[in-house]
C-alpha cells in the first residue's frame, strides 16, 4: 500500500507540471490576423479632349470625393499594429505525450522501489503518456478554436473591406464619366 501512495503522489507531481507547463505554451487569443483586399483597378479615357494635367487633377479631386463617400482608400494601408500576423511557435503535436510518458517512467521507477522499480516505470509511463495526450489534445483544441475564430474574423474584415472597395470603385467611376470621361 505505501508503494501505491509514493506513486499517486509522484503522478500528482508530474501532473501538475504538465498542467503549468501546458499553461505557458498555450496558443494566445490576441493572435490576430490581416485582412486583404480586392483590387481596385480603374481605367479612364479621356473623351472629351480632357489633358493630361486636367485628368490629373479631376482623377485626384473624383478619389477625395470617392474616399469621403466610401470610407475607403486604397491608398492607405489597410493593417492596424493589432491586426497584424504574429507567428507563435508551438511544440510539433505528441511532444507531451513523449515527455509525460519518459517523466512518468523516471517518477514510477524512482518511486516504486529497487525491487518494483520495472512495474513502477511502467505504470509512471502509462499515467505520464495519459496526462501528455490530454496536454497535446487540449493544446490542439485551442489552436484550433483559436484559427476558426480568425476565420471569420477575416472573413468578416475582408467582406467589409471588400464592399467598401466596390463603393469606392462605384463612387470615383460616377465622378470621372460625370467629367466626361469614359471609365473601365
Amino acid at each position: 500500500m505505501h508503494k501505491f501512495s509514493n506513486l499517486a503522489g509522484a503522478v500528482a507531481a508530474l501532473f501538475a507540471s504538465v498542467v503549468l507547463a501546458d499553461e505557458a505554451v498555450a496558443p494566445s487569443d490576441d493572435a490576430d490576423a490581416g485582412a486583404t483586399t480586392a483590387e481596385s483597378d480603374i481605367y479612364v479615357y479621356p473623351s472629351k479632349g480632357q489633358t493630361e494635367k486636367q485628368l490629373d487633377r479631376d482623377r485626384y479631386e473624383c478619389h477625395n470625393w470617392a474616399v469621403a463617400q466610401s470610407h475607403y482608400n486604397p491608398s492607405d494601408v489597410h493593417l492596424a499594429p493589432h491586426q497584424q500576423v504574429r507567428v507563435v511557435e508551438m511544440p510539433p503535436p505528441g511532444r507531451d505525450t513523449a515527455v509525460g510518458a519518459m517523466t512518468g517512467a523516471v517518477i514510477g521507477s524512482s518511486v516504486a522501489g529497487r525491487h518494483d522499480s520495472g512495474e513502477g516505470a511502467v505504470a509512471g509511463a502509462i499515467i505520464g503518456a495519459m496526462v501528455g495526450a490530454s496536454s497535446d489534445a487540449a493544446r490542439q483544441k485551442a489552436a484550433s478554436q483559436v484559427d476558426t475564430r480568425m476565420s471569420a474574423e477575416q472573413q468578416a474584415e475582408r467582406a467589409r473591406l471588400e464592399k467598401q472597395a466596390a463603393d469606392y470603385r462605384r463612387a470615383i467611376s460616377a465622378c470621372l464619366e460625370g467629367r466626361g470621361y469614359t471609365v473601365k
